[in-house]
């Protein structure tokens, strides 16, 4: 016999694809009612549109017809009400702080600053392929472009819709590849230039952190933008427990400034994970021989000063570019790329130092 519970159980099977929850603990079942081997259900969708809600219709047909029993199953959409929607909001941030849970010191996602001493030396790419890496690891993983300015983290990850906001203070990141995404380049597009003095930098940085519904994570990944400037410091201050991955290229004039992050992160209490030195050779397809374009050494020489691990050297590579361009990390390809295979050890040796 079928009954309001049976059904009920089996929709807390059913994930709403966006917030990552089941539909029944975020309200979104509304009614359901049952006639014999007939089972009619109601929901509220969080937004009218809801991108998801094909992909949700299907999700609850296929686990109530899976039900012993059900015949039949009909599913009626709607959109949630101001007062639904805030029993969702205060179901997603309970007692909402000024703070996010990420920012306590109970947290346990591990929080990591991708940072450089100058612009144009991969932070971004290190930071979205070790993301991934991270992902395909079975980690739970968000990305926050702290890179106001400079942002390209959608393009490189290939997420490069509009976030969904279910109210003022609670915003839905984007996901692509296993990672949830949070930018400015989510919000202004692309090809409009942020013109914003220190203030709103920061109040933009803080409220990716308190308003997004990361969850819970594993690890967050801050691209940092490059050098020792305001956003670098707020975020330094806000998330005193993130150690900070510096990234460099062979040359002085990349290393030398590298290492000036690194004690700037020393100088604020914040552990230095170690360095990553990218575009480190580059393999002739001719002779199959490492050529050492930029120099060699930056990245020994960078974790020496600092008195930490050179954790990785990524290859120079056309398809690192390629891939980064088209939405598809180098990463997602481990086993047949040499750089992919760099960023999978990397995110292992990362790891690593949680241990």
């Amino acid at each position: 016999m079928v009954t309001e519970a049976g059904v009920r159980e089996a929709l807390r099977e059913v994930m709403d694809p966006e917030i990552h929850q089941n539909i029944v603990d975020l309200n979104m079942v509304r009614s359901i009612q049952i006639d014999g081997a007939n089972v009619a259900v109601e929901l509220a969708l969080t937004v009218a549109g809801c991108p998801m809600q094909s992909q949700i219709r299907t999700s609850v047909e296929e686990k109530l017809r899976s039900l012993t029993g059900v015949e039949a199953v009909s599913v009626k959409l709607g959109v949630m009400s101001d007062e639904e929607k805030k029993t969702l909001l205060e179901h997603l941030h309970p007692a909402k702080e000024a703070k996010s849970p990420i920012m306590d010191a109970e947290s346990k996602t591990r929080v990591i600053m991708v940072s450089s001493g100058k612009g144009g030396v991969g932070k971004s790419t290190v930071t979205v392929n070790l993301a991934v890496a991270l992902a395909r690891q079975g980690k739970k993983v968000g990305i926050l472009d702290a890179d106001i300015y400079g942002f390209s983290i959608p393009r490189m990850i290939g997420a490069m819709g509009q976030p969904t906001a279910l109210g003022e203070n609670t915003i839905l990141p984007l996901e692509a590849h296993g990672v949830k995404i949070i930018s400015m380049g989510s919000f202004a597009g692309e090809d409009t230039p942020v013109i914003w003095r220190g203030p709103m930098l920061m109040k933009a940085l803080e409220q990716f952190l308190t308003d997004v519904v990361w969850g819970e994570l594993d690890y967050l990944l801050l691209d940092s933008p490059p050098g020792t400037g305001d956003i670098a410091i707020s975020a330094m201050q806000m998330l005193p427990k993130a150690r900070v991955l510096i990234v460099t290229t062979p040359q002085a004039s990349a290393y030398k400034v590298a290492a000036r992050v690194g004690l700037m992160a020393k100088k604020m209490n914040l552990t230095v994970l170690g360095v990553v030195e990218n575009m480190a050779y580059f393999i002739c397809d001719n002779c199959s021989k490492p050529h050492y374009i930029f120099g060699q050494g930056g990245g020994e020489e960078t974790a020496h000063s600092l008195n930490v691990r050179l954790l990785a050297q990524i290859p120079l590579g056309a398809e690192v570019r390629e891939r980064g361009d088209s939405g598809e990390p180098v990463a997602l390809h481990g086993a047949d790329s040499p750089a992919g295979q760099v960023f999978s050890q990397l995110a292992q040796e990362v790891d690593k130092e949680w241990q």
